[in-house]
């Protein structure tokens, strides 16, 4: 490719985004902190998570408050689809043409969109500062990781939280304050995460789904059967906060192999548009065999995308602090998520693990006065079997704490609990 042609979609690209940071209110995102101590020095950081998340302004942040100067570039692009990996020299060529030599930070955006990128990466790395973006969770579990040996760090990104998108910081002691949040909480539930969301509405959420069914999915690992794979991806969305089994999808969805069933799960998980939780036990053979339970990325799946007849709050609420509990293992790297469940069917929603221990147990119950009974009744036997004595039950706005057969539950609505649970 020609440099002068490079330097124009470069600026392009920096012009669209330095516009949107005068135009738009950004919002801070709770990883700015936490991503700048990985970028003192010559390093990688490599920012994954679902497409439209909010990657490539997070990357731009941290440059700003890290890069004296940086050079940008987006390779979803269609202008870049036929970049090679000699190309990628010219990049940094014009990063030094445009902002001068001393370019300190480089950000590639969707970086997994090149072949043969790692080497490239690797080599600038010894020098320089970089910020890797990617839509695929096995960005950096190929040749990257045989080339850097450790010398990386990636965190995942999720859409934003309740806390990013409160536009004050509330007196949780105050009446005035609370009635504000539960208003914005209101809100916050019955719409989405996606930053686009904001500008463009909820029709937007269905636009994201259909690109990480095409582009991340269908595209990328080359699905010939693709109106199975479409149904499989509607079902394991629209039965959020659920169970599922191999076998089950396989009847659903009319695929003749189990294997191929589990690689289309894969796609869907690399692909970051769902989360799957293992059903707790300390057998690594019965966590294999149980069933699994699904989660969508973003609550607005839920809303806009997902078949459903009637609209479950008590499950919305369960898949946003799903997605919050991930959001802080992105940080905590002895954390663990896991589900309970026995014989007799009681359940528990969220088995917190770090190292050795289980560490705290969570359960999500909207209609406490209809299902308060059932839930801590499982939370009490989960408790005795799993020797753990922090039990949480997440609300609507039942808030007290309460001792129920010689064991301590805390039950806390879900606006304080998403605010300051830390």
């Amino acid at each position: 490719m020609e440099i002068e042609f490079l330097k124009r979609i470069i600026e392009d690209q920096r012009e669209e985004i330095e516009e949107k940071f005068a135009s738009e209110k950004i919002v801070e995102r709770e990883l700015v902190e936490y991503g700048k101590r990985f970028l003192k020095h010559p390093n990688i950081l490599a920012i994954l998570g679902v497409r439209r998340c909010g990657k490539s302004i997070l990357s731009f942040i941290l440059a700003r408050k890290v890069g004296k100067k940086f050079g940008y570039v987006n390779f979803d692009d269609e202008r870049l689809i036929r970049v090679k990996t000699e190309d990628l020299d010219k990049i940094l060529q014009c990063f030094y043409e445009l902002y001068g030599e001393d370019v300190d930070l480089v950000i590639l955006d969707e970086i997994q969109n090149v072949y043969g990128w790692e080497l490239f990466a690797n080599r600038l790395r010894r020098t320089k500062k970089v910020i890797l973006t990617g839509s695929n969770s096995k960005l950096l579990s190929g040749e990257l990781a045989t080339h850097l040996t450790g010398r990386h760090i990636d965190i995942i990104l999720y859409p934003f939280s309740f806390k990013e998108v409160l536009e004050f910081i509330p007196n949780i002691y105050s009446t005035r304050d609370i009635t504000k949040v539960r208003k914005k909480l209101k809100e916050y539930v019955q719409s989405s995460g996606f930053p686009e969301v904001r500008t463009f509405g909820p029709n937007v959420v269905v636009k994201i789904y259909e690109d990480i069914i095409n582009k991340d999915c269908i595209r990328r690992y080359k699905i010939k059967n693709e109106e199975s794979f479409r149904e499989l991806a509607s079902y394991l969305v629209s039965n959020f906060s659920n169970e599922f089994t191999y076998s089950k999808l396989l009847n659903i969805c009319k695929i003749k192999d189990v294997h191929t069933v589990k690689n289309y799960v894969n796609y869907l998980k690399e692909a970051y548009l769902i989360i799957v939780l293992d059903r707790y036990s300390p057998k690594l053979k019965q966590q294999i065999l149980a069933p699994k339970k699904v989660y969508n990325v973003d609550h607005g799946l839920c809303n806009f995308v997902s078949f459903r007849i009637s609209k479950d709050i008590g499950k919305i609420f369960e898949n946003i602090v799903c997605v919050e509990l991930m959001r802080e293992k992105t940080i905590n790297y002895d954390m663990e998520i896991y589900y309970w469940k026995d014989y007799q069917q009681n359940e528990v929603d969220f088995v917190v693990k770090r190292k050795t221990k289980v560490d705290k147990l969570i359960q999500v119950c909207y209609d406490v006065e209809e299902k308060k009974e059932k839930e801590v009744r499982s939370l009490i036997k989960a408790s005795k079997e799993l020797k753990c004595n922090d039990l949480l039950v997440i609300t609507n706005d039942y808030e007290t704490e309460e001792k129920i057969n010689e064991k301590k539950i805390k039950f806390v609505p879900l606006w304080k609990w998403l605010l300051v649970k830390g």
